[in-house]
């Protein structure tokens, strides 16, 4: 699910990659391609400015500096791809006493591995995938993990049904319609009851506060049975740290604490961006599909990853990079800034009401995948494809949506995606199936295959309504 939609992972990978496998992917992504010659490294991007001739051109003027010197160049276009993460959030203002506390305290940023934490007493501070992460994996080697939590989050399983991904299984097109149709009431059911049948969040007390129900998750599969085994203990809020001691809103005290671990997030900066107009502190309000600002006259400059997904971010910032190109390039065009800040407003109410509130909005990960492959011309038309191809319009539907469906046909499209999409199963299971287990034949039509279907054409029926 999170390779790029030209290049399927190698065979023998895991499903879920560790960072070393994500660099050795993005290597060899690299010179597959011959990309290397195009990067510049250990080169810092000191400023972007308007060029001169910016009114007629669109030019931009970038000065970097090198380990040997610092260059102005003047480019045609600009893609700032530095994401999300870039300043560490570390509001000590929020912890009465930290700095008073004896012991080490660190950001998440600077964590490399568990053996620092040996024997030792250590408290995690945060209720995200890094703060869960950490959590667990220092909890092999200290004496005591405990967890502070301030508003909880819901915490999925990477396994789902079969031991199959859960990324696979439940981001299809077949489940997107279904959420779709249902009220709001019987959607919020569903997902709560579906992410509660792993463990009642209530029970362990990771419960959002805000009840929103499509909270960013945490995706970890240790860190309930962590809780379980003792090995992390859950805290609420902390109150305020001593020289050696902290103390939690409920009172309870953590004596002898040795490492502190703060979890808490990113800013998002761009100090190389000497435009006024392009102010960081309220970019959802004109960011066009969160790729293109409105307040700029020429569209030479764009901006990718600037959200979170429910979902991989690599295929994401791939669609978003095609669509730029294109527009960078003048075979596509924007809309006018009326309809885009139209859009903007629309999107931004509607996304209040469904995400907690974050500078960075949060994304439905095929929802905005088909926004912008709408945009490029590369959206999968399964209506279509049902008469030419059926074994492929099922696989589309019912099967994980995965990038390679915005390669089968249009701008970029690429041969070898039917097939990617026809082996993708295959390819998920080969690294685990060590052996082969004969198993006798089954020529019945179980009922599940009938429903599906009566489904698939009834939906098919509904999307030739609707086209």
């Amino acid at each position: 699910m999170m390779c790029y939609s030209d290049f399927p992972m190698p065979a023998n990978f895991p499903v879920y990659l560790q960072s070393s496998k994500v660099l050795e992917y993005l290597r060899i992504y690299t010179e597959h391609f011959h990309l290397l010659k195009y990067i510049r490294f250990q080169s810092e991007v000191c400023s972007v400015t308007r060029n001169s001739s910016y009114s007629s051109t669109g030019q931009w003027d970038v000065r970097i500096k090198t380990t040997e010197d610092t260059k102005d160049m003047v480019f045609d276009a600009v893609l700032v791809c530095s994401g999300l993460y870039v300043q560490n959030h570390l509001p000590l203002d929020s912890f009465p006493g930290i700095q008073s506390f004896k012991g080490h305290y660190s950001h998440s940023r600077f964590y490399k591995n568990s053996c620092n934490y040996l024997d030792k007493t250590v408290l995690v501070v945060g209720n995200g995938n890094s703060a869960a992460d950490i959590a667990v994996e220092i909890s092999s080697k200290a004496k005591q993990v405990y967890l502070s939590i301030r508003s909880g989050s819901w915490v999925l399983s990477r396994i789902a049904h079969c031991g199959f991904p859960v990324d696979m299984v439940k981001v299809t097109r077949f489940s997107f319609w279904i959420q779709n149709l249902l009220p709001d009431y019987f959607a919020a059911r569903k997902y709560k009851k579906q992410i509660n049948s792993w463990f009642n969040h209530e029970n362990y007390g990771f419960l959002p506060l805000d009840r929103t129900e499509l909270k960013e998750p945490v995706v970890n599969d240790n860190l309930p049975s962590s809780i379980l085994c003792g090995a992390i203990k859950l805290k609420p809020q902390i109150r305020a740290f001593t020289e050696n001691t902290v103390v939690f809103e409920d009172n309870t005290v953590v004596e002898n604490l040795d490492e502190v671990i703060f979890a808490t997030g990113y800013t998002t900066s761009f100090p190389f961006i000497k435009d006024h107009l392009i102010q960081l502190d309220d970019m959802n309000s004109h960011l066009y599909k969160q790729v293109f600002s409105t307040r700029i006259e020429k569209p030479t400059l764009a901006f990718l990853a600037l959200v979170r997904p429910l979902g991989a971010i690599m295929p994401v910032s791939e669609l978003q990079a095609r669509w730029a190109t294109r527009i960078f390039k003048g075979v596509a065009h924007l809309p006018s800034v009326d309809q885009m800040e139209n859009y903007i407003s629309k999107k931004t109410k509607l996304k209040t009401k469904c995400f907690s509130k974050h500078k960075v909005p949060k994304m439905l990960f095929l929802e905005y995948m088909d926004e912008i492959a709408v945009e490029i011309g590369v959206r999968p038309k399964v209506s279509q494809l049902l008469f030419k191809d059926p074994h492929l319009a099922w696989q589309i539907f019912f099967g994980p949506s995965t990038p390679y469906q915005y390669r089968l046909t249009g701008p970029g499209n690429w041969t070898g995606a039917k097939k990617a999409i026809l082996t993708q199963w295959e390819r998920t299971i080969s690294p685990t199936r060590i052996r082969t287990v004969c198993r006798p034949p089954n020529y019945c039509l179980n009922i599940t295959t009938v429903l599906s279907i009566f489904v698939l054409l009834l939906s098919i029926c509904c999307l030739a309504y609707i086209m």
